[in-house]
């Protein structure tokens, strides 16, 4: 896809801002104009096989590039600074060396490399971004279910590490782990009363 200045243009997108445990997964995608893929949709209105399919290594594309900030990043900086520092290094990754950036959102990364756009909705807006978005959505799903082997107590492989009743449950009777983001407020209320009932967090 070009923009109005001749460049070819990056859609950028991420996954993974509101679960309580994981990385945030960015993704930067340049799709090739003659070879648009079918049936690029908005990465939470696809089923994971289609999901999966769309990514496949025959999915015709300039160039990618993904970004991964894991936990530790992300209670360090903050899950939103987390994310705008992926969104740089995914764009820098590309191997196309010139490149404008639509991003998903309304905001644009401090010192981004490079022209950039921030488009509300933007992966039920633009193809470029619809990739990112499921390129980044289909990576980290990979990342929980190989954590979920790990880490069988907290159900990974099905709510990919958001707050579901189920993922609730486990915090409270096993405690967090070290894939727990301990900056995110219902994992801070898990480990005060951890805490009250002077239990330690477990080792696994």
């Amino acid at each position: 896809m070009m923009d109005l200045h001749g460049l070819p243009v990056a859609g950028i997108d991420e996954a993974g801002r509101g679960p309580w445990a994981g990385p945030v997964v960015v993704a930067a995608v340049i799709l090739n104009p003659d070879r648009i893929p079918e049936g690029l949709n908005d990465s939470k209105l696809l089923t994971p096989d289609a999901g999966r399919t769309a990514t496949r290594r025959s999915w015709p594309r300039l160039s990618v590039a993904i970004a991964i900030g894991h936990v530790r990043r992300i209670d360090r900086d903050n899950i939103l600074q987390a994310s705008l520092w992926g969104m740089r290094l995914a764009f820098r990754g590309l191997e196309v060396p010139q490149a404008a950036a639509l991003i998903d959102g309304n905001m644009i990364p401090k010192r981004f490399p490079g022209k950039a756009r921030a488009v509300v909705g933007g992966d039920g807006i633009s193809l470029s971004v619809a990739a990112a978005s499921i390129i980044a959505k289909v990576t980290r799903d990979r990342i929980m279910v190989k954590l979920a082997k790990r880490y069988r107590r907290y159900g990974w492989e099905s709510n990919k590490g958001y707050g579901t009743p189920e993922h609730a449950r486990a915090v409270q009777k096993h405690g967090v782990c070290t894939h727990h983001r301990r900056s995110f407020a219902p994992i801070q209320r898990a480990m005060r009363i951890l805490a009250k009932r002077g239990e330690f967090e477990p080792t696994i």
